[in-house]
């Protein structure tokens, strides 16, 4: 199957793993000033650790994560010189000059600097959104539509367990963003007047904070005390956000955040566009192309955790499948072919997918030494292929020539039509704008068609 998506060099994905390295580590640098020391706690057989302040400070105590190879290392490196910012800033300025990376617009850099300054990410607030999908290009190596990177908002989401599981807390977040900007206002949220899930500035910038919905829907917003805001609940964001990955923004010398899993992220818009209704719904074409960049790279960089993510969405109810399926049928053929031969899905799992055959005579095909008919599902035109093989070992076209081989097919092209189209949307995805009917295949075939024809008699 073609390729759309152009993946990117290994040296800029190279500059960006250095890059992703040495904000981690300053990101954890910055968090913990020198004057402290580390301590750590057993809670339930595993092992967290907390960095104490000195007691002229009151003995403080700030929640730094649980135990890991990756968090030990940090913690032994503490002591050590901060990364020159020289380094990062040059890293950046190459993955957005040279490789074209896309970068926020200042003031929403700002902001998400402000956020992970404030200790946000932290404790396990995760980047959802635009901003987010603007970091994948650099975690997948790849490029992506400029039209789907547009945005005016920040949005972060963090569990309400873990907000209140963490037992530390940011500054109030109004207070975070009017430092960044003194128009910054609370809005308050429609159902209760005096709480706020979104912060609004002057110009139009807004930031929400958003939760999981994981009981009964509910309009109600909820705390998160580990953020100092209130939140809205919403439906699948629970999906979105387990297991995030680290990720930096390019904006400045770099902004360590954590963002959803590219392919969770993929996998959630093809859920979530199908709940926009109405025509014309801006938010449902973005999401679309959203999702149709990202699986266009994900089948290829990350097949085995794209297969994975699609079956766990796909457990949790009959519901999200048939959104996730329908999600498919919105977007580039070539796509959606590719991610269901991945996922291990059919063609006639998605809704209003059929082959229907142009009413022109079979060509013959010489590169192929085959006949040849055009058949289109949707907005793509499929190029039908029938080998010599299956002519002549099936409809008499042995000892034949190229014109005595068309005549046959055309002569029994009822139910090589038939054949064909069983083939395309009940066998496994092997080639997209391209169908090959294979003698081997046949009696298989007509043994399909024939079980489905009984079946639709004996419900008459």
């Amino acid at each position: 199957m073609p390729r759309l998506a152009k993946p990117l060099p290994l040296t800029f994905q190279t500059a960006y793993a250095e890059l992703l390295e040495q904000c981690s580590l300053d990101a954890f640098n910055e968090a913990f000033p020198e004057a402290g020391t580390f301590v750590s706690k057993e809670v339930a057989g595993k092992r967290y650790w907390y960095f104490q302040l000195p007691a002229s400070r009151g003995q403080k105590q700030k929640y730094v994560g649980a135990e890991t190879r990756q968090l030990l290392e940090h913690i032994k490196q503490h002591q050590h010189a901060r990364e020159a910012e020289r380094t990062r800033r040059s890293l950046v300025s190459t993955l957005v000059r040279s490789a074209a990376l896309p970068r926020p617009i200042p003031r929403i850099g700002e902001i998400v600097a402000a956020l992970a300054k404030a200790g946000v990410f932290r404790l396990h607030g995760v980047l959802v959104g635009t901003v987010a999908y603007q970091t994948y290009p650099a975690i997948l190596g790849m490029r992506l539509p400029a039209t789907s990177l547009l945005t005016n908002d920040v949005d972060i989401a963090q569990f309400t367990y873990v907000s209140v599981a963490v037992k530390d807390t940011t500054t109030p977040m109004l207070d975070v963003l009017k430092a960044v900007d003194e128009s910054f206002r609370a809005v308050p949220h429609v159902h209760d007047g005096r709480r706020s899930v979104t912060y609004r500035a002057a110009d139009g910038v807004r930031v929400d904070f958003l939760t999981p919905n994981e009981g009964p829907d509910s309009d109600k917003p909820r705390h998160l005390p580990a953020l100092g805001t209130d939140a809205e609940p919403l439906r699948f964001l629970d999906f979105l956000i387990r297991s995030p990955e680290p990720a930096v923004v390019l904006y400045d010398v770099g902004i360590y955040v954590l963002v959803p899993a590219p392919e969770r992220y993929a996998v959630h818009k093809l859920i979530v566009a199908q709940r926009r209704v109405g025509p014309g719904n801006i938010k449902r074409a973005k999401d679309l192309l959203q999702s149709e960049a990202l699986l266009d790279r994900l089948v290829e960089a990350r097949p085995n955790e794209l297969r994975d993510t699609w079956h766990e969405a796909e457990s949790r109810s009959a519901k999200w499948s048939n959104y996730m399926l329908a999600g498919l049928a919105g977007i580039d053929a070539t796509v959606r072919d590719r991610t269901l031969a991945v996922v291990g899905k059919t063609r006639a799992e998605v809704p209003k997918l059929d082959l229907r055959f142009e009413d022109t005579a079979p060509k013959d095909d010489f590169d192929r030494d085959a006949a040849m008919l055009w058949a289109s599902a949707g907005k793509q035109r499929i190029r039908c292929i029938v080998s010599r093989a299956v002519l002549e070992d099936h409809y008499g076209a042995d000892g034949l020539g190229r014109e005595g081989r068309i005549k046959k097919l055309q002569d029994n092209r009822r139910e090589i039509e038939a054949l064909i189209r069983e083939k395309y949307l009940h066998d496994p995805v092997e080639e997209s704008g391209t169908i090959i009917l294979k003698t081997l295949e046949i009696e298989r075939l007509r043994a399909k068609v024939a079980a489905k024809k009984r079946r639709v008699a004996k419900r008459k």
